[in-house]
């Protein structure tokens, strides 16, 4: 097997090591495991590519390149250039510093990066680590991705749909829980939720010259949010498993829009 391994925390960071373990594990001693990951962080970029400006590639050693881009532009650069005319056969996008559930899933280039993928016809698999007070003294943050990830991806490899012929065919987004991995209290198929009564806002801040500028700031992880949704499966401890499609079509919507429109 031919996994392609990208990320939005970038070439060093330590999440992309976990997903570069557990794609070694999925791949075996006979696959190979391909890295093209942005050279500098890229968290929040969601879906966007470079389109008007070029991305500097950079070759780091065998089968491992940086991209001065998004995770989607690392995705393009290795189907279309670096791997050549052998596709992946997987590629997996993260392990991410922090959940991409809920609403985080729209601005999350890990997503981003899975969604390029499936836009490319590549099965693809979003891989997130929640992080919270449970994991505050563990060693490693990206423990319960190390220990789960390649066996659910195998299960999911099994079960999962990977039709490629649809219009926007599916990858999967893939929340691991803010508790060491033997406190994971299995795996839940859940919806994409949403948070509630919380969204990104800005902070102003004055610098030192006088110019002023705005932080973006994040809400709290651990609010309320959708009951049966992947963010209260993480909270109570499972990993959530959410398939996810480009298309952003109200499909319930259509119809009765149409008909009260054409009345």
């Amino acid at each position: 097997m031919r996994i392609l391994v990208t990320n939005d925390d970038g070439i060093n960071a330590p999440g992309l090591a976990a997903a570069e373990a557990i794609a070694a594990e999925l791949a075996g001693p006979r696959g190979e495991v391909w890295v093209v990951a942005p050279a500098f962080e890229q968290s929040g970029v969601a879906h966007c590519i470079s389109y008007v400006q070029p991305t500097m590639l950079a070759r780091l050693s065998e089968r491992r390149y940086a991209a001065e881009g998004s995770p989607a532009d690392c995705v393009l650069a290795a189907v279309w250039d670096v791997m050549g005319e052998a596709r992946p056969d997987l590629v997996i996008s993260g392990v991410n510093r922090g959940n991409n559930s809920g609403e985080n899933a729209l601005y999350s280039g890990t997503v981003g990066g899975a969604m390029e993928a499936a836009l490319q016809g590549l099965p693809a698999v979003a891989l997130s680590q929640y992080f919270g007070p449970a994991m505050t003294d563990m060693a490693d943050p990206f423990q319960p991705a190390r220990q789960h990830g390649a066996r659910l991806i195998r299960r999911l490899l099994d079960h999962g749909d990977w039709t490629s012929d649809a219009d926007f065919r599916l990858f999967y987004n893939i929340n691991f829980p803010p508790v060491p991995a033997d406190e994971v209290r299995g795996t839940r198929v859940v919806p994409q939720g949403r948070r509630r009564g919380v969204s990104f806002a800005v902070e102003p801040f004055l610098a030192p010259n006088g110019r002023r500028f705005l932080w973006v700031r994040g809400p709290r992880q651990d609010g309320p949010a959708t009951p049966g949704s992947d963010v209260t499966a993480n909270l109570d401890g499972y990993i959530s498993l959410t398939p996810m499609r480009a298309d952003l079509t109200c499909h319930a919507s259509v119809e009765p829009l149409r008909q009260a429109m054409d009345g």
